[in-house]
């Protein structure tokens, strides 16, 4: 992980302080270098903290269900969008909205990439948006990660490149990465493909002023050996996935650092 390691020791020893919509403050700088991993031997989950590997995991197949309540995470013991939602657990037509029935109108997104994947590999519009403009003011958040891209190589490897635009290096970043590697491997397995890179642009990369003792603290610590992925092998299509389905195999961490989420 130590491309991450590296986005964060930047913005922690270069950026500069930056106010944001959330009141709390941030080191911040605009468009670091992509953080590329290879996917082809190990899965880049973050071993110098313990990342919360049932939440990634949860968090994913809820947005590819196309659901926008938190309470079916909640009842997983998943409280990640918590802080976001009504009582009724509504956050309004966030990420499985948008990749699965883009403003109402039942474009499919997800089965769209996947078909295209499937017949015309070597297409340029392998293309995902949860940037709806028309549908912003009725989210609980705007997208941070809003916009991913898939390319098919000749030798049949799957590189998925996502832009996010707002990138809380410490809490989301890890969360994000493990994300939409796994994403590029239930792709690949999906349209017949191998995975190959995740690639990963940032926008607004920041460290939020109250977790700059918990990146000190993070950033002191040797990163370990990086675990691999488990997919069920009789799982075919992406939205048949279940918990068990994924595994992280031989997942090592350093101990957890807890921060609170700015809101």
């Amino acid at each position: 992980m130590k491309q991450y390691l590296d986005t964060l020791k930047l913005v922690y020893n270069h950026g500069h302080i930056k106010q944001d919509r959330t009141g709390v403050g941030t080191l911040s700088i605009f468009s670091p270098p992509d953080m590329v991993f290879d996917l082809t031997q190990t899965f880049p989950l973050v071993t110098t903290k313990k990342i919360f590997t049932k939440g990634v995991v949860a968090e994913l197949l809820w947005m590819l269900s196309g659901s926008t309540n938190s309470k079916i995470l909640e009842d997983q013991g998943v409280n990640i969008w918590k802080e976001w939602s009504d009582e009724k657990g509504d956050l309004g037509p966030i990420y499985g909205k948008q990749w699965r029935n883009w403003s109402g109108q039942g474009i499919d997104q997800i089965t769209e990439l996947v078909k295209g994947l499937t017949i015309d590999p070597a297409s340029r519009r392998h293309i995902v948006s949860a940037w709806n403009v028309s549908e912003l003011p009725w989210m609980a958040l705007a997208p941070c990660h809003c916009f991913f891209q898939c390319y098919v190589h000749d030798d049949g490897y799957l590189d998925l490149k996502l832009y996010q635009r707002s990138a809380d290096l410490f809490l989301g970043v890890p969360f994000n990465i493990a994300s939409y590697a796994l994403l590029t491997h239930m792709l690949a397995r999906a349209a017949g493909l191998k995975p190959g890179r995740f690639i990963h642009s940032l926008g607004d990369a920041h460290i939020y002023s109250n977790h700059i003792t918990q990146v000190e603290t993070q950033l002191k610590r040797e990163p370990l050996q990086a675990p691999t992925l488990w997919l069920n092998p009789h799982v075919k299509s992406i939205f048949d996935y279940k918990m068990e389905d994924i595994v992280f195999k031989d997942y090592i961490s350093h101990e957890p650092i807890k921060g609170e989420v700015a809101v």
